[in-house]
Parts: structure tokens; C-alpha cells; sequence
């Protein structure tokens, strides 16, 4: 399923797109399935909806850990073509600790650059994501935003995000010479990206266009810990696993430094520990 060119551009780079996995029929199926889920109210979807709101992403917030109370949902996480995909890509199963369904409509904020890592805290190794469209995806609705080569980086300090154009309100920086690349996706391509990768999107600028994904991350299979909020953790076969334990906050974040002309990361100690975030 994975060449060795995608390997090594997933090993290089942190990304990588397969094409296709998914059939357009499924992602229509998705969509639907999704929209009357929002419709409705679900107990463990705790986003709420207010219809009657100027911003977008209150009309339809997107939903979380949906996979703790949606046979669909569940049976997507730990679908074999995404098994073995990041399988092929991680030499070893991960764990599914994660589901989230992002419907962004038009007019819709994006999301600040980050590290999913800053939230998972998986120990050791990282957490990994398998981000797929639900339908096309490109830079008027908002695509993905990646910056390649950052999947060795520590998880680094926050700074104040810009909350007009992010409904996050923290983001990492980026030194001069790094930039996001965009990633152009049709429905049922899956973007897989390591937890240190910093990424990101900007504001769906279309006029009626959502840009509607459904994600999924995972523990790496060498992970022995992560952040509370992301229990229970399962296999590959939808089972509970009871042998990982909790991450502790956080002591220390990198923050970008000049070295010889080339900028680099040194750790700075936090005065409190980092609390082990949910994103």
C-alpha cells in the first residue's frame, strides 16, 4: 500500500498523502452521517451548536472523541487500510486514541500553526495523524497547511495566536526560511503527519463551500504514556489496552534560537509545569 518513495518523504519530510484510500462513495456516506449527527443531540458531543450565531464554527463545531459513543466513527479509527498504512509507515501498530470530525463552512476560521504533540504528549516516541477528506479540499476552503521537515522538533513554546483568523488562541512560531506548503486533497485522500509536524490551516474563504474532515490519531506502538484526556486507548481491534500510562505536564518547551547563522531549538525550563493539554 505504501511505496518506498512515500517512506521516505514520510521519514524526510513528516508527511505524506496517500491517494484514494478511501472511495469518493464512502466520503459522501461520511458526510452525511456527520450532518445528522450535528443535526442532533448526542450525548459525549459536547461542542454545542447555536444556530443562531454570526460565527460559522458555532453553527457546526466541530465534534471530538466521537469514537467513545459511534459505531461508525470506531469502526473508521481502526479500519484496516488506515492500519496498515500506518503500519507500513511506523514499522509497528499504533494505538487509536482519538477521533474528531471538522466540518469548517464557509466563512469559517482556521487553526493556528501547532503540534499535535502539545496535546497528546505521548512517551516515548509521538502521537500520529490520519487526516482524510471528505470531499475537495484546496486553499479557497481552507486546506491543511504543513511545514515540512519539523517532525524531529521537541514540542515548542506557545505564543498568542491571532484569534480573527484561529480558533485557537495559541500558535507556535516558525523562523525565517521555514514556511507552510499547502496540501490539496480530494475526497479520500488521507494525510498522515507526525505528531511534532507543525501544521495548521487558514480561513475557509469560499462563499458556500465547507471543508468537511475526518481525523484520527494514534500513540505510536512503542508508547508507554500520554495526557489523560486521550483515555481509554484501544488496539487495532477496537479493545481497551490497560498498560499505558498518564504523561505529567510538561517542564520544559523549545523555543528558536540563531546558531552559527541557522536557526535551531533550545529547551527553556517552564516555571510551572505544563498541564497535558486536549486540543
Amino acid at each position: 500500500m505504501v511505496t518506498e518513495a512515500q517512506k521516505r518523504q514520510f521519514e524526510e519530510q513528516g508527511y505524506v498523502v496517500l491517494k484514494g484510500l478511501f472511495p469518493r462513495e464512502e466520503c459522501d456516506a461520511y458526510i452525511e452521517h456527520y450532518m445528522n449527527l450535528r443535526s442532533e443531540e448526542r450525548p459525549g458531543d459536547f461542542s454545542g451548536v447555536d444556530p443562531k450565531s454570526n460565527d460559522p464554527l458555532k453553527r457546526y463545531p466541530r465534534m471530538i472523541n466521537m469514537h467513545r459513543w459511534d459505531d461508525v466513527s470506531m469502526k473508521w479509527l481502526i479500519d484496516s487500510r488506515l492500519n496498515e498504512a500506518l503500519t507500513e509507515l511506523l514499522g509497528q501498530e499504533p494505538y487509536p486514541v482519538q477521533t474528531m470530525l471538522y466540518y469548517k463552512p464557509a466563512g469559517a476560521r482556521g487553526q493556528a500553526l501547532h503540534q499535535d504533540q502539545f496535546y497528546l504528549r505521548v512517551q516515548p516516541g509521538t502521537c500520529v495523524a490520519a487526516w482524510m477528506a471528505l470531499e475537495r479540499i484546496d486553499e479557497e476552503n481552507g486546506c491543511m497547511q504543513v511545514v515540512p521537515g519539523t517532525q524531529n522538533l521537541p514540542v515548542l513554546c506557545t505564543k498568542t495566536a491571532d484569534t480573527s483568523q484561529s480558533f485557537t488562541d495559541v500558535t507556535v512560531p516558525i523562523p525565517d526560511g521555514l514556511e507552510p506548503v499547502p496540501v490539496l486533497m480530494d475526497p479520500g485522500d488521507v494525510l498522515f503527519f507526525n505528531g511534532s509536524v507543525i501544521h495548521g490551516s487558514y480561513p475557509n474563504t469560499s462563499k458556500d463551500r465547507f471543508r468537511r474532515s475526518l481525523i484520527g490519531h494514534y500513540a505510536t506502538g512503542d508508547a508507554q504514556a500520554l495526557g489523560e484526556w486521550y483515555r481509554p486507548v484501544y488496539n487495532m481491534r477496537g479493545e481497551v489496552v490497560e498498560h499505558l500510562g498518564v504523561t505529567p505536564g510538561a517542564t520544559e518547551c523549545g523555543v528558536w534560537v540563531e546558531e552559527d547563522g541557522s536557526p535551531n531549538v533550545r529547551m527553556r525550563q517552564l516555571e510551572t509545569a505544563m498541564p497535558s493539554l486536549h486540543e
